[in-house]
């Protein structure tokens, strides 16, 4: 009698994991339920702009509803790590020059001003890319010949920068090399400043955001 119930159990749990697994829906950026190239395994923010389909921005999935479109209360910057001293251009793109096979560290800056008044974004996304490269088969999309160990990110609100006191912000290091094939070139910074949760099957329901872009400048320095 022991035995069979073992037995009944074991093919009781066998029916019910099979029935789970069947039932089970994997929900994901809504292009990648056509797109060719993907397996259907991907959750992508901010991957999907280039590396894991070929979106050319985060307003392929997203959209810039959020309140924080106010450019002059927002803070995306790039800061060389060692000196803190900001690489803005008067233009306001952003001048990256490292010598070539040498590496330089930047910090990519990002959030609200301490005088917005406006409830502070949750996270924000960022991704470096080089246009050209997004239909392309490569994994980075970063200028081509040069390495970069922090192409793009998600991060959440939080973190404390000198200068930018009562700031809401976060702030991560990127470092790159220009190889022997490095040249000179041109990236895009694309910005998401986000707070909620995208709806199953629809990116563009559920979580508010504001894209920005910017342009970045790339110049080996021989």
């Amino acid at each position: 009698m022991k035995t069979k119930t073992i037995i009944f159990s074991i093919i009781l749990m066998m029916v019910i994991t099979i029935s789970q697994i069947i039932g089970t829906e994997n929900y994901y950026h809504p292009e990648f339920l056509e797109n060719k190239n993907s397996i259907g395994m991907a959750y992508a923010y901010p991957p999907a702009v280039g590396i894991l389909s070929e979106s050319k921005n985060c307003l392929e999935c997203h959209v810039s509803n959020g309140p924080w479109s106010d450019e002059s209360k927002t803070i995306i910057d790039v800061l060389e790590a060692e000196t803190k001293k900001s690489i803005k251009q008067p233009d306001g793109s952003f001048m990256i020059e490292v010598k070539r096979n040498q590496t330089k560290t930047f910090l990519t800056v990002i959030g609200r001003v301490k005088e917005d008044l406006t409830e502070a974004p949750y996270r924000n996304a960022w991704i470096y890319i080089d246009s050209q490269t997004i239909e392309t088969s490569s994994l980075s999309k970063f200028a081509p010949g040069w390495e970069c160990n922090l192409q793009l990110s998600c991060r959440v609100v939080g973190d404390k920068l000198k200068n930018y006191d009562g700031a809401k912000l976060t702030s991560l290091p990127m470092t790159i090399r220009p190889t022997d094939a490095a040249r000179n070139g041109e990236l895009q910074l694309q910005v998401m400043l986000t707070k909620g949760e995208s709806v199953k099957r629809n990116a563009k329901q559920g979580m508010i955001g504001n894209y920005f872009e910017k342009k970045v400048k790339l110049k080996v320095v021989e």
